[in-house]
C-alpha cells in the first residue's frame, strides 16, 4: 500500500463512510448524504432477515445473529422519521458500528464510498427538534461540502444509543477519591461530555479549563502559558481530550503539543467513544498517556491519578 494512502496520525484528517438516506416529500424522492467515521465502522453488509422485537420504538427493524453475536438493527430514516419510498428496503445496507463498546447495526439505503475529508472543513451544528417535517428528529455533529455543492451530514449516532438505554456513563465510584491540585484541560465537542469529565476532574480537586475542539484547546494552553510562564507544567497537570473534534481533532492536537517543548511534558489523556483497538494504538502514537473508552467514573480516576502521579515523579528526578 502507497504511504500517502495511509492515514496517518496527528494529519488531521478523517475517513468517513459516506451513505445515502433516500425519503418521499410531497410526491418528490430527496436523497441526503450522511457520513460515519470509518474507526466506528466493523463492516458493512445487506440486510439480512430480521427478527422483529415486539414493544420497541418504531425505529428498530429488529435483531439478527452476526457470527454468535446478536446485533440490533436501527433504521435511521424511520429514526429520523422520514417518509421511505415503497421499493427503498430492496436497496438497504446494513452498516455495522461498534462505539461504546457497544455493537449496533445502522439500516440504510445505499453505502457509496469511503471519503477522506480534514476535520478543518467539518463544520461543528446541530439540528434540535423543530417544524421540518421529515426531518426533525435529524441530530448532527457536523457539515461539510463535498462536490457539486453537495452536503454531507455527519449524524449522531451515539445519542440513539442513549435513547435506547443501552449506554448510561458510570459516574460513580466506591473508592476514596484521590486529591490534587492545578488546573485540568478537557476538549470536547459534546456538552454533555465536557460536563461529566469536568464534574469528575473536580471531584479529585482540579480546576477546569474547557475548550471544545482541538483548536480551541491550542487557545486554551497558549492562555495557561502567558499566565504562569516557566510555571506552566507545575500548573497545568492534565490534559482530557475527544478524539472526533470539528475543526481540529485530538489526535492532531496532541501532535502539536507534544512538539511543543514548552508543554510536551504535560499528560494527554483520550476519552473517546471510539472502541476499536486501532484508535488506541493511534493515541500511544500521537502521544498520549491512556486511551479510554467514555466514561467509566473508576476507571478514569485510577488511569488519570496514575498518569499525574507518573509526571510529578518525573519533574521530581529532574530537580
Amino acid at each position: 500500500m502507497n504511504d500517502d494512502n495511509v492515514l496517518k496520525v496527528g494529519s488531521n484528517e478523517m475517513e468517513l463512510v459516506d451513505f445515502r438516506l433516500i425519503k418521499e416529500e410531497n410526491g418528490k424522492i430527496y436523497e441526503g448524504v450522511y457520513g460515519v467515521n470509518v474507526a466506528k465502522v466493523r463492516e458493512i453488509i445487506k440486510l439480512p432477515n430480521l427478527t422483529e422485537l415486539p414493544g420497541t420504538p418504531e425505529f428498530i427493524d429488529g435483531i439478527f445473529d452476526l457470527r454468535g453475536i446478536v446485533i440490533p438493527v436501527i433504521n435511521l430514516a424511520k429514526w429520523m422519521n422520514a417518509k421511505e419510498p415503497k421499493d427503498a428496503k430492496m436497496q438497504m445496507r446494513v452498516i455495522i458500528t461498534e462505539f461504546n463498546n457497544i455493537l449496533i447495526g445502522f439500516a440504510v439505503h445505499e453505502a457509496r464510498r469511503i471519503r477522506r475529508i480534514s476535520w478543518s472543513d467539518i463544520e461543528s451544528t446541530s439540528f434540535t427538534s423543530s417544524d421540518t417535517g421529515a426531518f426533525n428528529k435529524t441530530k448532527i455533529t457536523g457539515v461539510t461540502k463535498i462536490e457539486n455543492d453537495e452536503v454531507l451530514l455527519i449524524l449522531d449516532l451515539e445519542s440513539i444509543i442513549e435513547e435506547l438505554g443501552l449506554y448510561t456513563p458510570t459516574t460513580e465510584v466506591t473508592t476514596e477519591i484521590e486529591q490534587f491540585s492545578g488546573t485540568a484541560l478537557v476538549l470536547d465537542d459534546s456538552s454533555t461530555a465536557r460536563r461529566i469529565v469536568k464534574e469528575a476532574l473536580q471531584k479529585m480537586g482540579f480546576n477546569v479549563v474547557e475548550a471544545q475542539d482541538g483548536k480551541e484547546g491550542l487557545e486554551k494552553v497558549q492562555e495557561l502559558i502567558n499566565i504562569f510562564g516557566d510555571n506552566i507544567t507545575q500548573e497545568l497537570k492534565i490534559i482530557v481530550s475527544d478524539v472526533e473534534m470539528p475543526q481540529m481533532d485530538g489526535f492532531h492536537f496532541a501532535s502539536l503539543v507534544k512538539n511543543d517543548p514548552r508543554v510536551k511534558d504535560i499528560p494527554i489523556v483520550f476519552n473517546s467513544s471510539i472502541s476499536d483497538h486501532f484508535s488506541d494504538i493511534r493515541g500511544k502514537e500521537a502521544g498520549g498517556e491512556v486511551y479510554l473508552t467514555k466514561f467509566n467514573g473508576a476507571v478514569f480516576y485510577e488511569e488519570i491519578s496514575k498518569a499525574v502521579k507518573t509526571k510529578n515523579n518525573q519533574n521530581l528526578m529532574t530537580v
